[in-house]
């Protein structure tokens, strides 16, 4: 059995912040959601940083870390879209259903290469890097104009932000897709 790394265990965290996270949205307790999505944040790159600077690389938190990734912002996309009362800036179903989508393709078809023994490149790229980036920062910004309450900015900033991030998304959706097998064994 492997021993449970840091960055592991940080990445266990990530994991079990989501209920939590979302009874926090469910209940309209926005401010709590907001800290617990940042520190939720802030983990996945303390795992990362961590996992490279002290080589604690592992087979486990290969399929951890991007499943935790996957997870939160799953949660966080269908709960910020769904109509509640107390959501006075939900984020457009559309967003919802593009950003979820990406994910749900791009782990099939990794699930589709290990089933099929077909060696994927698997190493996210700079592209997928920042796009997940621009999600995490995109969910981060519609909670805090959610938990802010009405403000001038929210108005004209947020559907700038969510056409950015959805743009985006379909951009690294696609290099995904023509990235899609490497020639190299042992993958």
């Amino acid at each position: 059995m492997t021993p449970l790394t840091i960055p592991n265990a940080l990445t266990l965290l990530r994991i079990l912040a989501v209920p939590f996270f979302a009874i926090a949205v469910w209940y309209n307790h926005l401010w709590a959601a907001l800290i617990i999505f940042v520190a939720a944040g802030l983990t996945d790159l303390l795992d990362g940083w961590i996992a490279r600077r002290f080589n604690q690389s592992s087979a486990l938190g290969a399929i951890m870390d991007p499943a935790a990734d996957k997870l939160l912002m799953t949660t966080a996309f269908i709960l910020m879209a769904l109509p509640k009362d107390h959501l006075k800036f939900p984020i457009p179903a559309w967003v919802a259903i593009l950003s979820i989508s990406r994910d749900v393709v791009i782990s099939f078809l990794a699930l589709l290469s290990l089933v099929q023994h077909i060696g994927l490149n698997r190493r996210p790229s700079m592209l997928g890097k920042f796009t997940t980036g621009a999600q995490i920062v995109t969910l981060g910004v519609c909670l805090l104009a959610n938990a802010q309450g009405p403000e001038p900015w929210q108005r004209f900033a947020l559907p700038w932000i969510y056409y950015a991030m959805a743009s985006l998304v379909l951009a690294s959706g696609i290099h995904y897709y023509f990235r899609g097998p490497v020639e190299a064994e042992g993958i």
